[in-house]
């Protein structure tokens, strides 16, 4: 396998840009060596500027669930490109997509384009706290919620794959509003509450955490969050930046029938082009400037070029039975997977969702259900695994605390291929280090 274009590239980088990145996971820090560049992309399958293939499971971190250049949405990119880049004003496709989501979420009345999930989350909170006349808000440990400051503590992500607590530059002031609870503990949130219920603006959570590994929540963990946020008079807040459209068409709200005050939305809606939203119900969402005095600007919201995107790939996902195909990919992978596991005498748990996986290299709990658990994952053999990997062809997050994504254009054949490629990847990483 020759990286030596990849390398040259990186040297170059490093000298542009901080770390020779443009987010930090993509360094490939974690896994002990340098990152890849890619060149092109088709279907499940990334090439890299040395030409080597690849298997992807990152799918741009999520948003390509029809897989790389799916032929709908590159010509509705096209199409809008044709017309101009961006405008800076109104545009139809911004009311087609705007539709598609209020239509597919009962709880979102109207929405709210932005280019980015932190975002989306940030202005979420700011509406939150402006109906409540409330600062603090309770965020989950190891759940991420994007950059703003507010949610830099005991995040997800790559503040959890580089072992950073917190950030530099976060004033104290803003940290102190926010409070940490217990992802899956429902005292937790509790006991918060009993303190602090009245000052509490919101309560932010993944409905399932999908920014420490995936963590699924427990069967009243969610339910529970609904109830004492009405208790409470807070704002209940869905992040389905990651399980929006991917979870079910629509998001986890609708498949466990739980319905949040505000959702934040991004990936799948922008079909691999920057973009964001948050929305919710009327009486919140009214709140927003112009119709309101909570100000949220942004030059490139509801561009053209995502928007048409965004619409492509959620017609498409309406169109046929996706959701139950990727749901049986997703179980034929992973009991595979457990199958070579159990084979070999190791016990790693996987945790899964449809087409969202990860597996955790942690024989000491079977399942994993908080962030402390996810902590005693060993990242030194995940890492050792991971370069074997590569050298397969199979292309998973160079990072043990990040989700595997299946798209709608991995066959079967492309399961098998990667099974075998993994039996033989973890025989050389386990010979390695013996």
């Amino acid at each position: 396998m020759k990286t030596d274009k990849s390398k040259a590239l990186f040297a170059r980088a490093s000298q542009l840009m901080p770390g020779g990145v443009n987010s930090p996971v993509r360094a490939f820090k974690s896994v002990g060596t340098t990152p890849l560049f890619i060149d092109k992309a088709s279907g499940c399958r990334i090439y890299d500027v040395d030409n080597n293939e690849y298997i992807d499971y990152i799918g741009s971190w999520g948003p390509l669930i029809l897989g790389h250049s799916h032929p709908a949405v590159v010509e509705a990119v096209i199409k809008a490109t044709e017309k101009g880049t961006s405008y800076g004003t109104p545009c139809p496709g911004e009311i087609e997509l705007a539709s598609l989501i209020t239509e597919a979420f009962p709880a979102i009345d109207k929405v709210r384009m932005v280019s980015s999930g932190t975002e989306a989350t940030m202005s979420a909170i700011r509406i939150a706290r402006a109906y409540t006349g409330r600062d603090k808000i309770v965020k989950f440990a190891g759940c991420y919620h994007g950059h703003a400051d507010a949610f830099l503590v005991q995040a997800g992500s790559g503040m959890l794959t580089l072992s950073v607590p917190g950030s530099p530059g976060v004033p104290e002031n803003t940290v102190q509003n926010t409070l940490v609870a217990k992802y899956n503990d429902a005292a937790s949130v509790e006991k918060l509450f009993a303190e602090e219920g009245k000052n509490i603006a919101a309560v932010i959570v993944e409905p399932i955490a999908a920014n420490m590994g995936l963590v699924m929540p427990e069967r009243e963990f969610l339910a529970n969050l609904r109830k004492i946020t009405k208790e409470y008079g807070s704002v209940l807040i869905f992040d389905e930046v990651i399980t929006g459209f991917r979870a079910c068409y629509g998001g986890m709200q609708n498949f466990i029938n739980i319905e949040p005050d505000l959702t934040t939305l991004g990936k799948i809606i922008g079909g691999g082009l920057p973009v964001g939203a948050y929305g919710g119900k009327r009486e919140l969402m009214d709140m927003v400037a112009p119709a309101g005095d909570v100000y949220q600007a942004g030059t490139l919201s509801g561009n053209p070029l995502a928007m048409a995107a965004g619409v492509a790939t959620l017609k498409v996902l309406q169109s046929n039975d996706w959701y139950e195909r990727l749901e049986v990919a997703g179980y034929l992978l992973t009991t595979k997977l457990k199958k070579i596991f159990e084979d070999t005498d190791r016990y790693y748990p996987i945790n899964r969702f449809g087409s969202m996986f990860t597996i955790f290299f942690n024989e000491q709990d079977e399942t994993i259900e908080d962030y402390e658990a996810v902590k005693r994952s060993n990242t030194e053999e995940y890492a050792s695994f991971y370069r074997e990997l590569l050298s397969e062809g199979i292309y998973f997050p160079p990072s043990q605390f990040e989700v595997c994504f299946i798209s709608c254009a991995h066959e079967l054949e492309d399961l098998e291929l990667t099974v075998h490629a993994i039996e033989r990847a973890l025989k050389r990483a386990t010979d390695k280090d013996s």
